[in-house]
């Protein structure tokens, strides 16, 4: 198992004061039943891999100062515990925000419209979270175009079970029987998307260093699944 006090890294001031300053604005469905939990920032300011997402960087724009990486993490989506979801957003020499990229199912999107017209207060993207599964896009309507969108929410709900990344399977160990009750808490909560949207601000304690998130990550699926077993084996008794 890693060391966790190997791993954690406090988010640097200046870091921090940057994702701060053009952290995106976030609008969840009505009926979204899952927010946030924390945000793993990394900011790029020379060329490399993101450390937390297949993708690697070019500072090829003479102008671009910085690249800050939100790894975004809820507990669940709607099909299954662990969700990460990333926001790239790209910021000048002058500080103002250039571009932005955001993930949509294992890909990403740009999430900054070519007239900027989802640019908010001069310094945050606006982006829609698709409902219950949180893929981000500058038009909500969009999401309609997406396969099994509202199945997704509905008959769908809690289909995968347990999601494990290769990055941290070495400290996760997941059961048949934690697939199904994870599977079962997420039936209890399936809904219909309202299609109507709510800005989200994200709050400033849930910033964290990347490596910090992914020393936490483990730990919280290992606390979700552990309560999950709790209430699983109260009701046997019952």
């Amino acid at each position: 198992m890693m060391n966790r006090d190997v791993l954690v890294q406090p988010l640097a001031d200046a870091d921090r004061e940057l994702a701060e300053a053009v952290a995106p604005v976030l609008c969840f469905d009505r009926a979204e039943p899952f927010y946030p939990v924390r945000v793993g920032v990394t900011v790029l300011r020379e060329a490399g891999p993101s450390p937390s997402f297949r993708r690697s960087f070019a500072f090829h724009d003479s102008q671009l100062a910085a690249i800050v990486e939100y790894a975004i993490y809820w507990d669940y989506d709607i099909q299954h515990l662990y969700e990460l979801e990333h926001v790239w957003v790209y910021v000048g020499r002058d500080g103002q925000v250039l571009d932005c990229e955001a993930s949509f199912h294992g890909k990403f999107l740009r999430g900054l419209w070519q007239d900027r017209r989802n640019l908010v207060e001069n310094r945050h993207v606006r982006l829609y979270s698709q409902p219950g599964k949180h893929a981000f896009l500058p038009d909500p309507g969009l999401f309609e175009l997406v396969p099994g969108f509202l199945e997704a929410c509905g008959v769908n709900a809690g289909l995968d079970g347990v999601t494990v990344p290769a990055m941290i399977q070495d400290r996760v160990k997941v059961g048949d029987s934690d697939h199904r009750l994870v599977r079962s808490y997420l039936q209890t909560l399936a809904f219909e998307p309202a299609m109507v949207f709510e800005e989200y601000r994200i709050p400033q304690e849930l910033l964290v260093s990347w490596p910090a998130l992914l020393a936490e990550i483990p730990e919280r699926l290992e606390a979700e699944l552990e309560k999950l077993r709790k209430q699983d084996s109260m009701g046997d008794k019952e």
